[in-house]
């Protein structure tokens, strides 16, 4: 991307990537570069690292454990972060539950579960979808009922990633019945995964992996303080939440890093077809306007201002850009493509499905960008 650094931006690139060198773990950057699936250990080893560095919560406001830097610097070290092989930390407790505790929880919220989700000491997930309630979210069928100082849930989530490896996980339930609209009636509750009545059961993905659940919950009993806000007012909350996932999903460093290999691929195999020639520099440009995309949301969240539907672009153009680069590059190995390239192209089909399919992004920008 064709951005002018100053020196002190550039000494930072020099410094992180420095860092990621020599402080990533040997054995999880060969699992990286052979496309492997990552253990739980993994995931916790280098967010260990990047927490005693300080570094571990880039989009966090500084008085909660944020580094403060700006969007330059966020982007910068996002990029060296794929450049460097390293994993993507899961993202349910440091970029999705934290924002909606910071902005939405209480003191007491803040103080519980801030610390132990920047120490990795609790990995969380996300319990939004149901079985007939995805890109509808608003249909969920899950009931929290009140009970004294507490709530009992009943339901099912399903697509939950890495629910086998998590302490909580933040549930979104209909604690009132539909009245007017969907949305009204439904809170956002933080639930211990060790509760009595929770139960994981594994989903196998196409690619033979194992990152998918369903949970269900069966008259689990959860303190009322565990509500995050207001009662009723978890659709607030979890809009707020999907608008961060969805800046998040768009992958561009990673996707920058792939589109080099491809390059040189192409080059090393001295591949001379136009059309692929033609297809990667298709693919250049877009990614290129949707960095550029990427770092005007990144301006407006360190001015303190939501992502709004530019998210669903980012989620929307990301994800696309996703799989035409697998399809590259299985078009690049031909019919000598290794597994991994064809373990990442099939893993990478739900990417347009997930945080929001992109029909229901074409509808968000429609609806608040398009006036339609």
């Amino acid at each position: 991307m064709n951005l002018t650094f100053s020196p002190e931006e550039r000494a930072f690139r020099a410094e992180v990537r420095e860092f990621i060198a020599t402080r990533l773990p040997d054995d999880i950057r060969r699992k990286m570069q052979a496309g492997d699936h990552l253990e739980k250990d993994d995931y916790y080893r280098w967010q260990r690292v990047l927490f005693e560095r300080g570094w571990i919560a880039p989009n966090w406001p500084k008085q909660y454990g944020g580094t403060g830097w700006d969007p330059i610097r966020r982007h910068i070290f996002s990029e060296e972060l794929s450049y460097g092989w390293a994993p993507r930390l899961l993202p349910f407790g440091l970029s999705m539950v934290a924002p909606v505790i910071i902005n939405f929880g209480n003191d007491e919220q803040r103080a519980r579960f801030l610390p132990r989700i920047l120490s990795a000491e609790d990995f969380w997930c996300q319990g939004y979808s149901e079985p007939g309630s995805g890109s509808d979210l608003a249909s969920l069928s899950t009931k929290a009922e009140r009970k004294g100082d507490n709530y009992v849930i009943n339901g099912t989530k399903t697509w939950i990633t890495a629910a086998q490896w998590a302490d909580w996980i933040f549930v979104l339930a209909r604690t009132s019945p539909v009245e007017k609209k969907r949305q009204e009636g439904i809170s956002f509750i933080l639930v211990d995964m060790r509760t009595p009545g929770v139960t994981v059961r594994e989903i196998t993905t196409i690619d033979g992996g194992h990152e998918i659940n369903e949970v269900h919950l069966e008259n689990v009993e959860v303190p009322v303080t565990n509500r995050v806000g207001e009662e009723g007012g978890g659709w607030t909350y979890a809009k707020f939440l999907l608008e961060h996932e969805r800046t998040g999903t768009a992958g561009i460093a990673a996707c920058r890093q792939m589109l080099t290999q491809l390059t040189e691929l192409r080059d090393r195999e001295d591949i001379e077809d136009r059309r692929f020639d033609e297809r990667i520099a298709e693919v250049d440009i877009e990614l290129t306007a949707l960095a550029f995309t990427e770092l005007r949301v990144l301006a407006a969240e360190s001015a303190g201002t939501r992502p709004g539907p530019e998210s669903s672009i980012l989620k929307l153009k990301g994800t696309e850009i996703q799989q035409a680069l697998t399809e590259l590059a299985l078009d690049a190995g031909g019919p000598y493509a290794d597994v991994a390239l064809a373990r990442h192209y099939f893993n990478l089909r739900k990417a347009t499905i997930y945080a929001g399919s992109n029909e229901i992004q074409k509808n968000i920008i429609a609806k608040q960008i398009l006036k339609v």
